[in-house]
């Protein structure tokens, strides 16, 4: 039973502070749209889930496909019952390592919605590419182990939200197993992240104590039933004044249950749908993707108030969803998604318009024209063609090497959206091929796999491409797999020989950024590189080398960079 701690109690509901916000779906400054337009955006939804690894992110992921019909059977992660991997982890380190490496996008009708799910990597090491993932979404579930509370990674990822204002529901997982004073768990959320909760449902135990869900806007409670692995749960419900409830749950806990609700009801936090929409106050929710309880009830309650595909901030102003111009941008690239044909896919979410099958649209980084012949919708590592998708579908589009990430593509008058930038990688190390008789495929494999933007890849100098190549990366996970993509995808072998640097600052400022480089003088503990597009990226072994050169000369350094305009 918990033990109650008033001290853990959240605090009465204050307003949040006003923020700046696009307008959602249609509004009366939108341009006229057909009626079936706006259908069709207000009938959908988009996540991602937010996590620390462990927490159960890819379980919940499967939970909720089951749910939608999109899949028959759960594949349990790191079961010996499960027959096949997670539906969610395709490649096979992944399934390996019980983690997600590649952003993966499942999509699938219920109840009238359309919802998009993407799965974007929870690895420490990945945390770039989830970056991208959630440029893509509009809304972001934060999972949260229950007996855990909040953890380091799930800070870092909220912190990537917070900087998108987007809307954050939490899941506080395996309830069925010893757990947190949920009080705490919300009083955690509200001190950490400065973020209002709002339970929507509440548990009733944990562990093996744990008896279900009581559900505030219905007054029910939804009774502990461990669902079949890998099926639906059944559950039935009770009213919260029903006179059987008390036998069916335990005096303590139902004495408990009253307390809680009353506490709940009298000193939580009101209900502001606005400040749900704004990223101020986040839905709570508990349960057990593993048993398959409260997945459902967190997915009825998330197709009510999550948000629908907003306006868009661009070059030329807000770009309503329902607008008549097609727009969209890229996120996201992958090499070998089909390894039978060595294919490239760029995934690109729709922000505005109607997208259909053969249309030519227009890239704003080198302004050329592009036909969209084969376009794919994406069912993890499964495609399908699309002959029409709206605001907030993701497509894959072929990549012949024309897209890069934070592409806008776009019809009608030009207009771009902010880019989605590279960040600063912490670990560098020369890659070697020693096969010489295998250059050609690791050239090609490396190249494929580089432009995915998981890996950056730097150059000495001085190199004019006979040189080793310098992978940077934020984690030594990202190594281990662009070595075992080599080796699985393009039979290639490959060695690591790691450099003594920590920190990488691209030279900007200047129209020519070398001279300003070459001004300097020679910089001491210092390594020149230079990016994919020949531009100067210096390398410092630690904060102290790089705020000497700060201290010392006159050049502007930036921690990230966007792709250039061609």
């Amino acid at each position: 039973m918990h033990l109650l701690f008033v001290s853990a109690v959240p605090l009465p509901f204050k307003a949040p502070q006003k923020r700046r916000r696009s307008p959602i779906c249609a509004t009366a400054a939108s341009p006229p749209a057909t009626t079936s337009i706006k259908q069709e955006v207000t009938r959908r939804r988009n996540l991602a889930i937010i996590s620390h690894p462990d927490a159960g992110k890819s379980t919940l992921t499967e939970k909720l496909l089951l749910y939608g019909g999109a899949i028959q059977q759960a594949g349990a992660v790191r079961s010996r019952r499960a027959q096949r991997g997670v539906v969610s982890d395709s490649m096979a380190m992944e399934q390996e390592r019980g983690i997600s490496i590649t952003s993966a996008v499942m999509t699938f009708e219920y109840e009238g919605k359309r919802i998009n799910i993407t799965d974007c990597p929870g690895h420490a090491d990945f945390s770039e590419d989830t970056y991208r993932t959630l440029a893509a979404v509009d809304n972001a579930i934060m999972l949260v182990d229950a007996a855990k509370g909040l953890e380091p990674q799930t800070r870092k990822l909220f912190e990537i939200c917070r900087m998108r204002s987007l809307p954050t529901f939490t899941f506080v997982n395996k309830m069925d197993r010893p757990a947190m004073n949920p009080f705490e768990i919300a009083d955690q959320i509200e001190r950490e992240f400065d973020l209002l909760t709002y339970p929507v449902v509440w548990p009733i135990g944990d562990g093996d104590q744990f008896r279900g869900l009581f559900e505030r806007s219905s007054r029910l409670v939804h009774l502990f039933e461990r669902g079949q692995r890998g099926k639906k749960a059944v559950s039935s419900t009770l009213p919260l004044d029903d006179p059987s409830l008390k036998q069916v749950i335990g005096d303590a806990l139902h004495a408990q249950l009253l307390e809680d609700v009353e506490i709940l009801d009298t000193m939580g936090n009101q209900w502001h749908y606005e400040s749900v929409l704004q990223g101020d106050l986040s839905p709570m929710f508990f349960g057990s993707a593993m048993s398959n309880f409260g997945v459902e009830l967190f997915l009825r309650s998330f197709l009510e108030m999550g948000r629908c595909p907003p306006a868009k901030d661009s070059s030329v102003g807000l770009v309503a969803p329902d607008g008549e111009s097609f727009t969209g941008q890229v996120f996201k690239l992958q090499a070998n998604m089909d390894a039978r044909h060595r294919d490239r896919l760029a995934f690109v979410r729709i922000f505005s318009g109607v997208f259909e099958k053969g249309m030519k649209v227009n890239n704003s980084r080198h302004g050329r024209s592009v036909a969209l012949t084969r376009p794919q919708g994406l069912f993890a590592a499964e495609r399908y063609t699309v002959d029409t998708a709206f605001a907030g579908d993701v497509i894959g589009l072929n990549n012949p090497g024309v897209f890069a990430i934070g592409d806008t593509v776009y019809t009608g008058s030009k207009l771009a959206f902010p880019g989605i930038p590279s960040f600063s990688p912490e670990l560098f190390a020369y890659l070697k091929n020693p096969n010489p008789s295998a250059y050609k495929n690791f050239r090609k494999g490396l190249n494929q796999l580089l432009e995915e933007g998981a890996v950056q890849l730097l150059r000495a100098r001085e190199d004019e491409g006979n040189e080793d190549p310098i992978l940077a990366a934020v984690g030594q996970l990202q190594f281990e797999v662009v070595q075992r993509r080599l080796k699985d995808e393009y039979n290639v072998e490959s060695g690591l020989e790691p450099l003594p640097y920590s920190l990488a600052r691209w030279v900007v400022g200047p129209s020519d950024p070398w001279k300003a480089v070459d001004e300097c003088g020679r910089l001491f503990g210092v390594f020149c590189a230079k990016d994919r597009w020949e531009r100067p990226v210096l390398l410092f072994k630690n904060e102290w080398g790089l705020n000497n050169v700060l201290a010392d000369h006159d050049i502007e350094l930036k921690p990230w960079a966007f792709a250039p305009e061609e």
